[in-house]
């Protein structure tokens, strides 16, 4: 067994050991209302068999880490399955450093899911090891790349202690518009969550099945010179295709539920070579999504928000705060050097330029704005509580779309990083 293969059995012990810890972190939690001894003993034996098993996860990721590491030559985040794979285990790190500081199990409720969903997510991509491109084989890929995630990771428990703190105050006995309008929010919110679930599960049940449908593209350009050139591709999607890339013609299409041809093409102005696919994964991830939130609220026959409401009774609206800025106070010094001041000296590198308005680097800057807006109205305006929350929300919806849509959707210098 190689380096590579053995750090692919981590992973599996790693993912694995996080669920595990989530079942625990929501025994710690729900489990206090149908205990027979002290609630108070009851969630803190529970929370630390949760964080034993969580910590025994993040050990299990960090072996995965170094052993790919090692048997790849390379560090494992130069593509979107080893990248997505080092955030969940950075979000791991950032938890488990906020959690010795605060000591509070419920966030493991929400922290761990995050990761579970992130390694879930980054499982979607190819696992091979990929050389790299020469201008990632720089030593600044180690520094830049890991900083940067560090504080996205940051990022993402102050998303995860805001969403808990919208979940604790947002009443839902209250049948007011200003309360219906807080609750709308909030449930798109987790509706959001639910579709990217959606997403992988879906992928995930279409490859099982060994699902393919193949295309070839006619792609026209015209080079430096004005010369027009026409090149034919091959495309192929794991899902059934509602969009067929834009000006193809089908080769083969595997029959699901009597769809055996698409029922649409990707619009002209979505031309490029993956285009169609990442439009009819989208779609495909909205369908799944919906369908899973349509069933999840048939089963509980109200709202996930009103579902989760009642598990934040006994926790602190102010300590979901504290530990929200506080996750964001902590990252942003890491999210600065690593995803600006780092990536500008590797930029200048690799390129020539410090800054080249490619679409990752506009994004970046956005999402450092953001956050910078965030801490100078926390402490300069006393934003706390509901806005406050709000904005660690949103942020990392910028982050998301940061890591996700510039480099599956938006071509640019860093478009190495697609599927």
């Amino acid at each position: 067994m190689s380096w590579v293969d053995f750090s692919g059995d981590a992973y599996l012990v790693a993912f694995a050991l996080y669920c595990f810890a989530f079942m625990f972190y929501v025994i710690a939690i729900a489990g206090q209302r149908w205990s027979n001894r002290d609630s108070k003993r009851h969630t803190e034996r529970w929370g630390r068999i949760a964080f034993i098993t969580s910590s025994v996860g993040l050990l299990g990721h960090l072996t995965f880490f170094f052993t790919r590491w090692y048997g790849s030559g390379q560090i494992p985040t130069s593509n979107m399955y080893e990248f997505m794979s080092f955030l969940a285990m950075a979000i791991m790190i950032a938890f488990t450093i906020i959690y010795l500081i605060y000591r509070k199990p419920i966030l493991g409720m929400f922290a761990t899911p995050l990761a579970v969903i992130i390694v879930a997510y980054a499982s979607v991509f190819p696992k091979d090891v990929q050389p790299l491109i020469p201008s990632l084989n720089s030593y600044w890929l180690k520094i830049h790349v890991t900083t940067a995630a560090l504080g996205e990771a940051f990022f993402a428990v102050g998303f995860a202690a805001g969403l808990m703190y919208l979940l604790r105050v947002v009443d839902y006995t209250r049948k007011d518009a200003a309360a219906r309008k807080e609750q709308r929010w909030v449930e798109f919110t987790l509706y959001v969550i639910v579709v990217v679930i959606g997403f992988i599960s879906i992928v995930f049940a279409f490859r099982g099945a060994g699902y393919e449908a193949h295309f070839t593209q006619e792609n026209v350009t015209v080079d430096e010179q004005g010369q027009t050139l026409t090149t034919v591709e091959q495309v192929q999607y794991d899902l059934p295709p509602i969009f067929k890339p834009y000006n193809s013609q089908v080769v083969s299409v595997d029959s699901f539920l009597g769809m055996n041809k698409p029922w649409f093409e990707t619009p002209s102005w979505m031309n490029g070579i993956n285009a169609g696919r990442k439009l009819n994964t989208v779609i495909w991830s909205i369908i799944a999504g919906s369908l899973l939130y349509g069933l999840l609220r048939l089963l509980f026959r109200k709202p996930l928000g009103a579902v989760i409401h009642p598990l934040m009774d006994g926790v602190k609206p102010s300590d979901l705060d504290e530990i929200s800025y506080r996750a964001i106070a902590i990252g942003f010094p890491v999210f600065t050097l690593g995803a600006l001041i780092f990536a500008m000296i590797w930029a200048n590198e690799a390129w020539g330029r410090f800054w080249g308005w490619d679409p990752k680097e506009v994004w970046a800057l956005i999402t450092w704005l953001f956050y910078s807006v965030y801490l100078h109205f926390r402490l300069s305006r006393g934003w706390q509580g509901l806005r406050s929350a709000w904005l660690a929300v949103i942020g990392f919806v910028i982050v998301w779309f940061t890591l996700i849509g510039v480099n599956l959707i938006i071509a640019g210098l860093h478009s190495y990083a697609g599927v």
